[in-house]
């Protein structure tokens, strides 16, 4: 398996939420097959790190009610060349039950989040964000009675659909209850893709300064074409842990206005451009992107797909023989 040894090598460790995130507010239903396909391609890529699926009532969210049958595929063949690192596989849970059915079935850690924004936890929950931290205990405890990982979640961490700017003091307040709960590993949700480089270099800072021992995980949506510059801006103030999609898919049901997740092959396409190792295959990630329409009938959002790697000379065989480009397009 993935150990810390292993993230230690890596400048950043990407964590893939396809899914989770990325499936979660796709109505139409894609088959549990297709799910598997594409989380053991993401694996084969060698992501170290994989949300695979959430135990949430069905009512709630219909797309994940194959969450157990989606455990037991990865169980059987998680698509990880023999002697490669297995990733650690991870899911979302709302509280002690959604433990109790993620216990047993090789999921390694769970996730519980609480909004940072009072207005969006009464919106969605109708309670408040002490109320809903002060729950929290059960599952912690049942999490680690099931010997997994609990890591703690802030939604809307950056900006709420309903209150607007989320206060740094409220999102500290929040990551401040779960450190006292003994979270030690805590995810940053920009829900709405409401945040700008600035801010999260404020915000990543201050509660580094503030939590020296917890890791911070930033999870981004590009609602407004700013999940790159805020991944690197979180780099760039200390943290190493980044969620993404394949294809950039993804929003949340709960969040109104939230649109797809950083795309996990641009993401990694900037971070080994820039010259942080990531220890990801990024061709095989391209090759599986470029099956994601094929296989789900969902588009990708990626602007690697697209353009191809910084490096990819697309007009190199359609120089003339003179290698002429000038000449190429007077002819």
């Amino acid at each position: 398996m993935t150990t810390p040894d292993t993230f230690a090598r890596l400048d950043v460790v990407v964590q893939d939420v396809t899914g989770r995130d990325g499936f979660q507010n796709v109505a139409p239903w894609i088959p549990t097959e297709v799910k598997l396909e594409l989380l053991r391609g993401i694996a084969g890529a060698r992501v170290p790190w994989l949300e695979v699926t959430s135990f949430v009532h069905p009512k709630w969210v219909p797309q994940l009610r194959d969450a157990e049958d989606v455990c037991a595929g990865l169980a059987a063949d998680l698509g990880v060349a023999p002697g490669a690192p297995r990733p650690v596989l991870s899911a979302l849970v709302p509280n002690a039950r959604g433990v109790a059915r993620a216990a047993g079935r090789g999921i390694d850690a769970v996730s519980l989040t609480i909004s940072a924004s009072e207005a969006h936890a009464r919106a969605n929950l109708n309670r408040g964000r002490a109320e809903l931290l002060d729950a929290a205990g059960d599952a912690i405890a049942a999490a680690r009675e099931a010997g997994l990982q609990m890591r703690g979640g802030v939604a809307t961490a950056f900006g709420c659909p309903i209150q607007g700017d989320v206060p740094l003091a409220d999102l500290a307040w929040v990551v401040g209850r779960y450190a006292e709960l003994g979270l030690r590993v805590i995810r940053l949700g920009d829900t709405t893709g409401m945040a700008h480089p600035r801010q999260v270099r404020e915000a990543v800072t201050a509660l580094r300064a503030e939590h020296p021992f917890v890791t911070f995980v930033l999870h981004l949506h590009d609602t407004r074409g700013m999940g790159i510059a805020n991944a690197v801006a979180g780099v760039e103030a200390g943290l190493r842990h980044l969620d993404a999609a394949l294809g950039g898919l993804g929003g949340c049901p709960f969040a109104p206005g939230a649109s797809g997740n950083v795309d996990l092959i641009d993401l990694v396409h900037a971070a080994e451009e820039i010259g942080w190792r990531t220890g990801i295959d990024l061709d095989a990630l391209i090759a599986l992107g470029r099956r994601l329409p094929d296989l789900t009938g969902l588009q990708a959002d990626s602007r690697v797909l697209v353009a191809g790697k910084r490096n990819d000379l697309a007009g190199r065989d359609a120089l003339r023989e003179d290698g002429s480009v000038a000449a190429q397009l007077r002819g």
